[in-house]
């Protein structure tokens, strides 16, 4: 089982090769137009997955994701109530 789940795992990309392939994407997407302010475009788009995906592992629990996170549990509120994840 456990030689099936590595080849599994093997097959699927990591994070850092699918952020590479979708910004050749964004840039071909340009078509020769330079971009604007790509680092707060970047982080805004993906931390907000990062959020959901780790509140939802946490199963809500602010400290135990700031703890996972690394960050503090009063940024982790705010970055929560900044991409409206707060109900």
């Amino acid at each position: 089982m456990e030689v099936a789940r590595r080849n599994k795992m093997t097959k699927k990309k990591h994070i850092e090769e699918c952020v590479r392939e979708n910004l050749e994407a964004y840039f071909a997407d340009l078509e020769g137009a330079e971009p604007h302010s790509m680092h707060d475009m970047l982080m805004d788009v993906v931390e907000k997955p990062l959020l959901e995906v780790v509140m939802k592992h946490a199963a809500g629990n602010q400290s135990k994701a700031a703890e996972w996170l690394g960050i503090n549990r009063n940024t982790l509120r705010r970055k929560l109530q900044d991409h409206k994840l707060l109900g």
